[in-house]
């Protein structure tokens, strides 16, 4: 049943640790959000509860919060048996998730961790030997772990599974329940998402008990707050010419591609105008994605293109425009990507960009997803003044960026070759030259198909972002806590 709450009450009114309320009033945070004011008592008397809610409506704090007053008041967590558990579809999510619940935890005297593929297994290893009250994790990776003997679900009190609409797009149900299935038989469960489909269903039914289900707003309400343009091109190159233009605007602007390829492409073009940009999707190595959003979350980083992983639980905070440069599949993923922006009751604008073939099938999406969008012509060279005052677009400084040495590898290899040469006389070094140089070039090979081979084990033979790794070493320098 949709329920409504009848006022705005307070944290405290809701029935949250004083502690937890006084962090969160440090932070400036006095009035929770509907989805927040509707589950929060619910989880708190202890039942199950089915949350939907639009991206961005506050539905981590729906269930963390009151999952850390539960364990503040419930027993002692031993090493390698959490209390309570979130499992999140990305690496990305879990880490946010864990982010944003470690400081309330910690006013409370407890400990929040996340394990996500990836990345090392070893430290997350050594991290358990000691005990973590909740643990936030990556299908995936729960399940290394469990086979591995390094952790158990016998003591978990409450667990919730966050936006389980995503986790089916992905096809992680058959593993969730695999890993739900090792859940005590009181445990509690909680279950969110922005959307139901018969997978996420079929999920509800077996494994939450008479379900108080909790609904702010239906999944295309998520964009009411938003501008939506449709922006019709005409042909690809006047596309690349508009994309550069919006790109070089001031602001947080992140650009959807429908490919892998089409995203490290359209990455290269805006480099070489002076555009700071860099891809987000799943071949990207863990370091290469942490690097791409840490610096947009900061604002070094203007632009992020990506793929439609992207579009999904990741939040950023003031994302002013998201510019879908191939129009999605279907409308649900219209929804996702133009959720980036507008979070939280900001405004924001959504552009897509529509080819001349693609405009009857972009009509029929907008339809579908309940968006009524504004229509401009842009087919001819140059920016329409509309377009150019709505998007904020410039001239970019036609200054190209520095591009990543693609074989840092390699140049370290032929350092450390110039070294142990350097110890050989000069004769010796001449007659050898020829087969330097070809040891060297067979070095480059082996060097790039090297780190080829680690990225696809990091990205493409991992289950999408939160899937099972093939390599515990990780070119990232960041841990994951």
């Amino acid at each position: 049943m949709t329920t409504k709450p009848a006022q705005e009450p307070s944290f405290a009114d809701l029935g949250l640790a004083r502690p937890i309320v006084h962090f969160l009033r440090r932070e400036g945070i006095s009035t929770p959000f509907p989805i927040q004011a509707l589950t929060i008592p619910d989880v708190l008397s202890g039942r199950d509860v089915l949350g939907k809610g639009p991206t961005g409506s506050g539905k981590t704090f729906s269930f963390g919060l009151p999952m850390l007053h539960r364990l503040a008041t419930s027993g002692v967590s031993r090493p390698g048996h959490p209390r309570a558990l979130i499992l999140a579809p990305t690496r990305e999510l879990a880490a946010q998730i864990s982010a944003r619940l470690e400081a309330p935890a910690a006013s409370l005297g407890l400990r929040v961790f996340n394990v996500v593929g990836g990345v090392n297994i070893n430290p997350q290893i050594r991290r358990l030997a000691a005990p973590v009250d909740l643990l936030v994790a990556t299908p995936g990776r729960l399940q290394d772990l469990l086979d591995q003997k390094k952790l158990k679900l016998d003591q978990v009190q409450i667990a919730t599974l966050d936006e389980a609409d995503q986790m089916a797009d992905m096809g992680f149900l058959p593993q969730v329940t695999k890993l739900w299935n090792k859940l005590p038989s009181d445990c509690q469960h909680l279950l969110f998402s922005a959307t139901l489909d018969k997978q996420v269903q079929a999920v509800v039914d077996k494994f939450l008990h008479d379900p108080r289900t909790h609904e702010t707003a239906p999944a295309q309400s998520s964009v009411d707050t938003m501008e939506h343009v449709v922006a019709h091109v005409g042909t690809r190159e006047n596309r690349n010419e508009l994309v550069e233009k919006i790109a070089a605007r001031d602001g947080k602007t992140i650009m959807f591609m429908r490919t892998k390829h089409g995203v490290d492409r359209q990455v290269k073009k805006l480099r070489r105008v002076g555009v700071h940009a860099l891809g987000l999707h799943g071949d990207k190595s863990q370091g290469a994605r942490t690097q791409a959003i840490d610096g947009f979350s900061a604002g070094t980083l203007p632009v992020l293109v990506a793929t439609d992983i992207a579009a999904r639980g990741i939040d950023i905070s003031d994302v002013s425009l998201v510019v879908h440069v191939d129009p999605p599949a279907e409308h649900k993923a219209y929804l996702h990507r133009a959720g980036r922006t507008a979070r939280a009751g900001a405004s924001g604008t959504v552009i897509t960009l529509v080819l001349e073939d693609q405009e009857k099938t972009v009509k029929s999406l907008l339809k579908k997803a309940g968006v009524t969008a504004r229509t401009i012509a842009a087919r001819g060279p140059g920016i329409p003044q509309e377009l150019a005052d709505l998007s904020e677009a410039r001239e970019p400084s036609g200054r190209a960026l520095q591009e990543k040495p693609s074989s840092v590898q390699n140049q370290r290899s032929e350092k450390r070759g110039s070294a142990k040469n350097g110890t050989a006389n000069k004769k010796a070094q001449q007659k050898a030259a020829p087969k330097r140089k070809d040891r060297r070039h067979k070095t480059d090979s082996e060097e790039g198909r090297t780190s080829h081979s680690r990225a696809g084990r990091g990205g493409r033979k991992s289950s999408a972002w939160g899937g099972n790794p093939t390599t515990p070493r990780s070119r990232s320098r960041k841990r994951s806590h």
